[in-house]
């Protein structure tokens, strides 16, 4: 059964967590945390929500900032492997090669915890996974347009995430399955940004030189805020009205997506809650406790926003998240 069946299946899992596992005091453990980096503002916040869980509970939390390299990732685990940590939560650049670090993490019986990405590997080797459905992300993101483009005929352009890495590969599916069967919606060009707003700007300033100045190109669908924001800039560099002569699609909910929809820069995003931590932190309090076993797969809500959800009031709500 692939990762994406699997999160389908567990969706309705996000809030089963027990009363007994959030009352655990969990004050004194040591938990490394191998972070991706900070190429979105997403990540930002996850980075600071994560902390905040962490010192409310008492938990003296290991931080290791990867730079969105694999290897610095692997190093960083084992490092925490060697330092004797409790825990270990770990948000995977990639999908891949992560069996033997995640061995070394068994063998020392130190639980891991995947935050908001998938791994390929053996699913003995992790305790849990904390995630959006990521397929679905992509879903309620294509459904939009589907719904708000009707009959019309609509040329795409797609920012892709980092190559090889879960959410790229998810939410473009998700994306695609939203839009099959609509003839009038075509993905004309895909390319990806690497979710960082610098190269979400270049490359949909590429797009816009190769589809006749952006006059050809309907709407975009970036798999992340920062991306989107990027793509807005280019958009308005070109002489074009983002929200208007190019509709603007993208996932994660960061307070500058609601400042640019407020703007009627942007049209819709889907949110991402930053707050892995908290559900983690829960599952590792009652496997410390008694050994309970928590579900292998808990899922967030991805719920969708547009002008009509008062995005002013989203950016105020959002904007001391740490984003």
């Amino acid at each position: 059964m692939s990762i994406i069946t699997k999160l389908a299946l567990a969706a309705s899992l996000a809030t089963a967590l027990s009363s007994a596992a959030l009352a655990q005091d969990i004050s004194g453990k040591v938990v490394g945390f191998s972070q991706i980096g900070s190429e979105s503002g997403w990540r930002a916040a996850e980075t600071s929500v994560t902390r905040q869980e962490a010192e409310a509970r008492g938990v003296d939390l290991k931080f290791a900032d990867a730079q969105q390299k694999q290897e610095n990732q692997i190093k960083a685990i084992r490092g925490f492997i060697a330092q004797g940590v409790d825990a270990i939560l770990v948000a995977p650049v990639v999908a891949t090669g992560w069996d033997e670090v995640l061995t070394e993490a068994k063998e020392a019986e130190i639980p891991v915890v995947l935050l908001d990405r998938g791994v390929d590997a053996p699913e003995d080797l992790y305790l849990t996974s904390v995630a959006s459905d990521q397929v679905e992300e992509g879903r309620v993101a294509g459904q939009w347009l589907v719904d708000t483009v009707g009959a019309e005929d609509c040329k795409v352009v797609e920012l892709q995430g980092t190559v090889g890495s879960t959410p790229a590969i998810n939410r473009k599916q998700g994306f695609e399955e939203a839009i099959a069967g609509h003839d009038n919606i075509t993905i004309a060009r895909s390319q990806t940004g690497d979710f960082t707003r610098s190269k979400g700007k270049e490359v949909m300033e590429g797009f816009i030189k190769a589809e006749n100045g952006g006059a050809d190109i309907c709407a975009v669908y970036a798999h992340n805020d920062d991306m989107a924001v990027g793509a807005i800039q280019a958009i308005k560099d070109a002489g074009l009205k983002p929200g208007t002569d190019i509709l603007v699609v993208s996932i994660d909910a960061v307070p500058d997506i609601f400042t640019a929809i407020a703007a009627g820069e942007a049209n819709a995003t889907v949110e991402l809650t930053p707050n892995m931590a908290g559900p983690a932190f829960d599952v590792l309090a009652a496997y410390w406790a008694d050994g309970t076993e928590p579900e292998k797969f808990i899922i967030t809500e991805s719920k969708l926003y547009t002008s009509a959800d008062d995005p002013a009031g989203e950016y105020e709500r959002r904007k001391d998240l740490g984003y």
